[in-house]
């Protein structure tokens, strides 16, 4: 069975700044190889890492206790809502709207957005004037069954309107949000043999994690492989 592979998700590097005002992550070692050597048998060294970061760090997954003290955290969060989901795939340039989703199948589904605003990741220009989905996009994209929606920009919501509608309608909905995704621009048009990842650390207390988003192809006689990444 042939498979191919294509990484969704940004890396996570040592000060890098993924939400500006934020702190950046600290990546370090808490032992080295030289310094564990003297533990093993001669030739034989491990790394052991060490890393402090916010949850808001690189591509990640948003449950519902990010936006609702009572809802459910990631250790909650049910895998099947984060793993082997068929994908739906929007190109979006501006806000999303009911009117923008009108007629796409979204039961059951990730619904990612390619917008191509990850191609200012990095830049100042990443944070603001992104497309964002509206209240009533959010309410159709709920309405209609989606189990995940994934944004390649900095954020779902307008972020200059403080009640966050987007997030507010889908977390209390329980369809979870994965921001910061990239290269969506990768995938193939017809994705009906593809299925997208995107399971966080199953930490208990906390509503956002750093995930690993890629999306997997399954080869079929019709199906078109696509360089792994």
């Amino acid at each position: 069975m042939m498979r191919s592979v294509v990484d969704l998700s940004h890396p996570i590097t040592d000060g890098m700044v993924t939400v500006p005002g934020l702190p950046g992550p600290k990546i370090g070692q808490f032992r080295s190889h030289a310094e564990s050597a003297p533990n093993y048998a001669p030739g034989t060294s491990f790394q052991f890492g060490h890393f402090d970061m916010i949850s808001q760090t690189g591509t990640y997954l948003d449950s519902p206790f990010h936006r609702y003290p009572d809802g459910v955290d990631l250790s909650g969060l049910p895998l099947a809502s984060t793993v082997d989901l068929p994908i739906e795939l929007i190109t979006a340039g501006g806000p999303v709207d009911a009117s923008t989703l009108e007629g796409r199948d979204v039961e059951g589904k990730a619904v990612l957005f390619q917008t191509g605003w990850d191609r200012h990741w990095g830049t100042a220009a990443y944070a603001v004037g992104h497309p964002h989905i509206t209240r009533d996009g959010a309410h159709y994209l709920a309405d209609n069954g989606a189990v995940l929606v994934g944004f390649d920009a900095s954020n779902v919501d307008d972020t200059t309107d403080p009640e966050r509608p987007a997030h507010t309608v889908l977390l209390g909905r329980g369809v979870v949000v994965v921001e910061h995704l990239r290269g969506l621009d990768r995938l193939p048009h017809d994705l009906r043999h593809w299925r997208f990842h995107a399971a966080p650390l199953a930490v208990a207390g906390m509503g956002t994690s750093p995930v690993r988003a890629y999306a997997v192809l399954v080869s079929s006689p019709t199906s078109e492989s696509v360089p792994s990444s």
